[in-house]
């Protein structure tokens, strides 16, 4: 794109320049020959515009295909020990060898067109150029224009057109940018997130009374996944969330979030429509521990301090410590100065403990846990779990979780399933209820013969 914007403002003035500085000459010169040149040049203009149009859709299906054939090789990259375990190496490589084919194709069509631009132009004007000569030997002739004058008029209509073919090239280098530069628009004209409200104000100090009022939620207008969830959670309350995969537990959460705006009913922190905080303060005030973890490129210490940029590297490690990753960062390379390499250097685990010493050192006034110790070993995650529960005393915490040994000590464990909250009490309520949290329960901790 740079290529093709750089010619085209190096080109374009002085071809305009050109062109409208040797029409005013054959004018000058005689204008009816002038005006057969002019009525003459859209020839070559369209037969441009004609090609162009073809090429211009070639190298659209070429850069969306490129991308498509991308797309694939990350994915299979990614994917890799999957792929070697179930011995589909064939069938990968026969979907990259078809996808590479299609490309080539549109390839070849796309340099095939953009290439008959420049030479069709010049056969155009080729053309125009003799139509021009023969109809002004019959001028001359006539007396209405000396030799001499004719053949400074062939001069200038030579010059006249030099310009439209210069102008040709740059289309076709242009051709590919542009193709690639529409793909890149669309994706930055997708639609972000609704911007805050004009008097939408600031959470400066959550106190963490959250109230789910009769909150319905759909990705499509016309299935929710949530309907008619009720709950009120008081300040310093621990909220677990449990029931089968799907069930609403995690968009829930990030309803409260406000990742998602409800379709219908109203999420409340602190007494206010969630919309009616800055999504910034908003979130500011949750600390969240995923399943699906994320480490950045950078230091060990920078991870960790995400939340707490300012903080000094004893307060890091002082999280660390309680999250039970000072042991395994001290034998890194570089300890805490170890440079993370995205998360190949670590394991599942290991990062799931540093995302913990994340949160643990930011001090948050909410948390949220979705499955956040799913990746821990048993005896570290009894002894994670201790940590986790210091560090939720005083706050209001939700917990997602399958495990139900993970959440025997919650205030009021919420059952969900079909999208609304089926049962709702302590550890020991439903249990003696004999429901559904029973029959998961019974299930996980069964006595084995």
């Amino acid at each position: 794109l740079t290529n093709g914007l750089l010619m085209a403002f190096q080109q374009l003035p002085t071809g305009i320049l050109t062109i409208v500085v040797t029409l005013v000459f054959m004018f000058a010169l005689n204008p009816a020959i002038a005006a057969v040149v002019a009525l003459l040049t859209p020839v070559s203009v369209f037969t441009a515009r004609f090609i162009a149009t073809h090429s211009a859709k070639h190298f659209s299906g070429q850069s969306r295909i490129r991308g498509e054939l991308t797309a694939y090789v990350e994915e299979m990259v990614g994917g890799i020990s999957a792929v070697e375990t179930f011995e589909t190496q064939g069938a990968v490589a026969a979907r990259f060898a078809e996808t590479d084919d299609a490309l080539g194709e549109e390839s070849f069509k796309a340099v095939f067109f953009s290439s008959l631009v420049n030479p069709t132009t010049r056969f155009a004007n080729s053309l125009v150029y003799a139509a021009i000569g023969i109809f002004g030997a019959f001028v001359a002739m006539g007396g209405g224009i000396t030799v001499g004058g004719l053949s400074a008029f062939l001069g200038y209509a030579d010059q006249y057109a030099k310009p439209f073919n210069d102008i040709s090239g740059v289309a076709t280098e242009l051709q590919n940018s542009v193709a690639c530069a529409r793909r890149l628009f669309a994706l930055l004209d997708e639609p972000a997130e609704a911007p805050d409200a004009e008097d939408a104000a600031a959470l400066a100090e959550p106190r963490g009374e959250v109230r789910l009022d009769h909150v319905a939620f759909g990705y499509d207008a016309d299935r929710l996944v949530l309907r008619d969830v009720d709950l009120e959670v008081r300040p310093g309350m621990r909220i677990a969330l449990v029931g089968e995969t799907g069930c609403g537990k995690t968009t829930l959460i990030n309803l409260i979030m406000r990742f998602y705006d409800v379709s219908a009913g109203a999420v409340r922190v602190d007494g206010r429509d969630v919309r009616e905080w800055t999504r910034e303060s908003l979130r500011a005030g949750w600390g969240m521990v995923l399943q699906d973890t994320w480490v950045r490129r950078a230091t060990v210490r920078e991870n960790v301090s995400m939340g707490r940029p300012d903080a000094t590297l004893e307060e890091v490690r002082a999280a660390c410590r309680e999250a039970y990753a000072d042991d395994f960062i001290m034998r890194l390379p570089q300890g805490y100065d170890t440079v993370l390499d995205g998360s190949s250097a670590l394991s599942a685990g290991q990062r799931q403990l540093l995302c913990i010493a994340r949160v643990i050192l930011a001090r948050p006034a909410m948390l949220i846990l979705d499955e956040a110790t799913s990746n821990i070993d048993t005896r570290t995650e009894l002894l994670v779990q201790r940590a986790l529960a210091n560090l939720m005393a005083g706050r209001t915490s939700f917990v997602v979780a399958h495990r139900l040994s993970t959440v025997r000590d919650a205030d009021l464990i919420c059952v969900m399933a079909d999208g609304v909250i089926a049962e709702r009490g302590t550890h020991d309520e439903l249990l003696a209820a004999g429901g559904r949290y029973r029959h998961i329960y019974e299930s996980q901790f069964a006595p084995t013969e």
